[in-house]
């Protein structure tokens, strides 16, 4: 199995990653403040003005380093990628389920998904009392449930998709207690969120979106190449399907921890002049440190029956998915937790 490491998350604006020698060193005006091993990093996170030395770049390529740039709203501008992994035949095998059948792994990625959103609402509902409104949406996502069982058209599995998400949504307000009551959510808003709840739901998507794009790449798939979202120039289509598992047991937990311990508060949230919010430094800061603990976590995974690492889910489920397209697996097993 895979080997977690670490991330780097570089957050001050005008930091300068440049490289000595095997090491990594961070540079804050003109002072070294930390000097890094890259043999114990997988990745590196630069957010907004942050600089980096060709000769970096060229070092995390030849070291399997997952490179990225961000907004300061954490929004996903580039990465750096080295030699392309795996073999063309695997490649081959992707492009035509892609074109010839994805129906089932588009399925099957979306039943993981809203089985995982129904495991959020019946969470608040063991922790916190049944409330009418979180049962009546965890009986209509079982009816999705059942009913995308039969269905074998890519529009109606995207349609049921969509439906699962409004319905979900739609009470995530309900889900937040004591001072986390401060935060108001209405439903999603996207490019730019205009709230705290979907700053912060956008800003950890993206920045977990990427982790899946590089375990893609790092077992030879393309991750432009999906199955259940349409493919657009410039867009990691693959990626968001594999993170559409993800987003209700990592993203949106997570979210919800932070605000119901008052982790956070509407205070580490501003609001710029064309209504766009973000995470002020400090509080993008703790995000970061909270995401990189929840990767540490280990869970017993379904499928495989082993204790992993939370962080190790990407890959993971990058390696199924290519074992499924290779012949080895009859059917793509999503991720999901019991």
């Amino acid at each position: 199995m895979k080997k977690l490491q670490n991330s780097l998350y570089i957050n001050t604006q005008g930091a300068y990653l440049h490289k000595e020698r095997e090491t990594l060193v961070i540079d804050i005006n003109k002072q070294k403040v930390a000097q890094l091993p890259i043999h114990g990093i997988g990745a590196i996170f630069c957010f907004g003005n942050v600089m980096v030395s060709p000769q970096v770049m060229g070092f995390c390529g030849e070291n399997a380093v997952n490179l990225a740039f961000f907004t300061e709203y954490g929004r996903f501008l580039a990465r750096i990628q080295g030699k392309q992994s795996g073999n063309v035949l695997l490649r081959r095998s992707q492009y035509r389920k892609a074109d010839e059948d994805p129906h089932n792994i588009a399925r099957n990625i979306v039943a993981a998904k809203i089985q995982m959103q129904k495991q959020v609402l019946q969470r608040q509902q063991r922790n916190h009392g049944a409330l009418l409104e979180l049962t009546a949406q965890i009986t209509a996502l079982n009816h999705i449930l059942d009913t995308l069982k039969l269905a074998t058209n890519l529009d109606k599995i995207r349609g049921y998709e969509g439906e699962a998400a409004a319905r979900y949504f739609s009470v995530f307000n309900l889900l937040l207690t004591g001072g986390a009551k401060d935060f108001n959510f209405s439903g999603r808003v996207r490019r730019p969120p205009t709230d705290p709840i979907n700053a912060l739901l956008s800003f950890i998507y993206s920045v977990l979106g990427n982790d899946i794009s590089a375990a893609l790449q790092g077992v030879g798939l393309d991750p432009q190449v999906g199955f259940l979202h349409q493919e657009r120039p410039g867009r990691d289509s693959l990626a968001l399907d594999l993170l559409e598992e993800f987003r209700a047991f990592i993203a949106d937990r997570l979210v919800l921890t932070l605000l119901n311990r008052q982790q956070l508060k509407t205070t580490d949230f501003v609001t710029e002049a064309g209504g766009a919010v973000k995470l002020k430094d400090d509080a993008r800061k703790l995000v970061l440190q909270e995401y990189q603990s929840r990767k540490q976590q280990t869970i017993k995974h379904a499928f495989l029956g082993e204790d992993v690492e939370i962080g190790l889910l990407p890959y993971i489920q990058a390696m199924l998915l290519a074992r499924h397209l290779r012949g080895d697996l009859a059917e793509y097993p999503p991720f999901f937790s019991k």
